[in-house]
């Protein structure tokens, strides 16, 4: 295997998802939509108010890691879909963590992100609500997996009964990971988990089998695919049809509650929307855009598969709680969240 996958800033399928909290102890009780919280205190308005203009266009500042996720944003600036009345800032960032301190800080006001690193910013003291999904609608919208080398003797799912899985902790690929091997009755204490949080090194170390398994995201799946290893187990085909992951936009609650802020968000949503659309009607047109900005290695560019993209679809408790109560079962949140599906923030309450 002569893949080069030793700079650091290689971008996997929703690699931002490698850096991500997660929340959970699996009580889908919390599912009823909660009233939306009270929106514009003077508070949020002073935090929100500097990047919404009052006259002219608004000022949005999206971030995103460089990852196909994202690609409808990026669609939506090369041809000029989002509305006039917003101008749109888009920066990349190199990790989940970098992504997560410029939302923090107000440096960016939407990002691209899942639910769970959504959920440990909003823990954290920066509220933010899921607008809609980027990925993830359906199970077949990108996929995380486990996979192992191509000489290992690990076939079925029942093989990694004692095996070392190399995984970052507290992530998606975790969580999709546990979630799997729960389908298939493989418990926590029935594998070796090792914490391998790099994701370039996490596949070199599976296809020298340095570790048994690696869970990983789509783009690394379908590397591993082309270069002989074998996918055991995937959330797009797993045992039980469930849809396990998504990506999502979200907002700070400060900026959108801000004056103008609701209009603006509302803005890239159209914008967003369009080129989802776009996208789904001429793939390929948009093939070379997506090596660009996502930076697909070489044996990807061509044969990669370009997903198709929900046309802003909300995200839903059923999608959402698990992940956060999976969270709390793990320790990676001190006290349960609840998803407010009509509003998309999160509530401590319930």
């Amino acid at each position: 295997m002569n893949t080069n996958l030793a700079d650091p800033s290689y971008p996997t399928r929703r690699s931002f998802l490698a850096g991500a909290g997660a929340l959970g102890a699996l009580v889908l009780a919390g599912c009823t939509a909660k009233n939306e919280r009270d929106r514009g205190s003077a508070a949020a308005a002073s935090a929100g108010s500097a990047a919404v203009a009052s006259t002219g266009p608004a000022t949005v500042r999206l971030g995103t890691m460089m990852t196909e996720d994202f690609l409808p944003g990026w669609v939506a600036q090369a041809d000029v879909l989002f509305p006039g009345s917003v101008d749109v800032k888009i920066s990349t960032f190199q990790s989940a963590q970098e992504l997560s301190s410029a939302l923090t800080s107000g440096d960016i006001d939407m990002a691209m992100t899942d639910p769970q690193v959504s959920a440990s910013l909003t823990a954290g003291g920066t509220p933010v609500r899921l607008k809609w999904i980027a990925l993830g609608a359906t199970p077949e919208q990108g996929r995380f997996g486990i996979m192992v080398g191509p000489d290992s003797p690990i076939k079925t799912a029942e093989d990694l009964r004692g095996a070392s899985i190399g995984v970052g902790s507290n992530t998606v690929p975790e969580y999709v990971m546990d979630r799997l091997l729960e389908i298939e009755g493989i418990g926590q204490g029935d594998f070796d988990k090792q914490e391998i949080k790099k994701l370039p090194v996490r596949y070199e170390m599976m296809t020298s089998e340095n570790v048994g398994a690696a869970a990983l995201p789509a783009t690394l799946l379908a590397l591993g695919e082309i270069d002989g290893c074998t996918t055991i187990m995937d959330d797009a085909h797993d045992a039980e049809g469930k849809n396990l992951s998504q990506s999502v936009v979200v907002v700070r609650e400060a900026f959108e509650d801000a004056p103008g802020g609701e209009d603006a968000v509302e803005a890239i949503q159209r914008g967003w929307e369009m080129a989802a659309q776009a996208i789904n009607s001429d793939p390929e047109n948009y093939r070379a855009l997506l090596v660009e900005k996502a930076k697909l290695p070489a044996p990807l560019a061509k044969t990669y598969p370009i997903s198709q993209y929900p046309a802003c679809t909300r995200p839903t408790c059923d999608m959402v709680q698990p992940q956060l109560d999976w969270m709390l079962e793990r320790g990676y949140l001190k006290n349960a969240l609840y998803f407010d599906e009509e509003s998309g923030a999160f509530d401590p309450a319930h």
